[in-house]
């Protein structure tokens, strides 16, 4: 067994722990989170079973994107200009951090001209100034507006837990965004079934409060070396 495998079955058994303790058993999806890795490691999780990935920079997905096989299933998960809609859609199966209505609306016209159609996930800011994301209270217009695109999937919501280093903080950030995904469905009569919320260290809280997607990277790859990028 490689040491990705060991990492990766791991990983699996302790997400089918939480989920039987807190969830029944419900499926929680593994997002490998594999930005700044070679397309080697990748190929070697692929070899593995892993078929989502998910990378932060544009051009780093198209390289990647073109040169792996083509049923991987990439997730953006980075800040996204507007600028870079087409190449996003282009790209990306599934865009995690859609956060303003004129990004919403350029992804709308790119996913049209291209004739596609890509999930979109809502990201929430959690409270903190530096992060990418809307509040709360632009949350339901954006949501709306979510819903009207016509070549759009809007699936659900994203968020990242404040920095710190308090576990109820975490989970009262991800219960937060839950209530606020349950409050939308019922408001506009719509399904609204992801919650991608929680990594490595706060995956224990994200899953107690409903997360469907965590996105894992270290963990899984090793340690990145941000010098190389």
């Amino acid at each position: 067994m490689s040491d990705f495998q060991s990492r990766y079955a791991a990983l699996e058994q302790e997400i089918a722990a939480l989920t039987e303790q807190n969830r029944r058993g419900e499926k929680v999806k593994v997002l490998a989170v594999s930005k700044t890795f070679p397309a080697e490691a990748i190929q070697e999780a692929y070899a593995c079973g892993v078929r989502m990935f998910g990378e932060n920079k544009i051009q780093e997905l198209a390289v990647k994107a073109e040169a792996l096989p083509k049923d991987i299933q990439w997730h953006f998960i980075g800040h996204l200009q507007s600028n870079k809609a087409a190449k996003a859609v282009q790209y990306a199966d599934w865009i995690h951090s859609v956060d303003s209505i004129k990004l919403l609306n350029k992804l709308d016209r790119c996913a049209a001209e291209q004739g596609k159609c890509p999930c979109i996930l809502l990201e929430v800011n959690s409270g903190e100034a530096a992060k990418s994301g809307v509040d709360y209270d632009g949350l339901a217009e954006l949501a709306e507006a979510a819903l009207k695109a016509e070549n759009l999937k809007f699936c659900g919501l994203m968020t990242m837990a404040p920095l710190c280093d308090d576990p109820a903080v975490w989970q009262q950030a991800f219960a937060r965004l839950r209530i606020a995904r349950d409050g939308l469905e019922k408001r506009f009569n719509c399904t609204l079934p992801e919650l991608s919320m929680g990594m490595t260290g706060d995956m224990a809280q994200a899953v107690a409060e409903g997360a469907t997607i965590v996105r894992i990277g270290s963990r899984l790859f090793g340690n990145r070396d941000y010098s190389q990028k």
